[in-house]
């Protein structure tokens, strides 16, 4: 769980003094799309350019389609966990002497 959501009771706001000494950023959306590529590039994958954008509208979709309930992650810490393990499996696959092409 990820204690910065909405759901996190404990947060409070900054007195106005202290406000003063923080400036304020711009924070962007990550591409999921290159990041999965890269992730699966970086594991071993040939084709990862076509493997990354199939995992994030994967992921995509099932963020907007499936239910909201707060046990499902569709982040991207979830993601990186299902591309690593991808990447273990591909190694433990061509240890195993398999003849894999993807």
């Amino acid at each position: 769980m990820n204690p910065a959501s909405k759901e996190y009771g404990a947060r409070s706001k900054l007195p106005d003094n202290l406000k003063q000494l923080f400036r304020a950023v711009a924070m962007t959306k990550p591409d999921t799309t290159l990041i999965a590529q890269v992730l699966l590039y970086a594991e071993g994958f040939k084709e990862g350019k076509l493997w990354g954008h199939k995992l994030h509208e994967l992921y995509t979709l099932s963020k907007q389609l499936l239910s909201p309930q707060r046990h499902y992650d569709w982040g991207l810490r979830a993601l990186k966990s299902v591309l690593n393990s991808s990447g273990n499996a591909l190694r433990e696959a061509k240890q195993n002497g398999a003849n894999v092409t993807k």
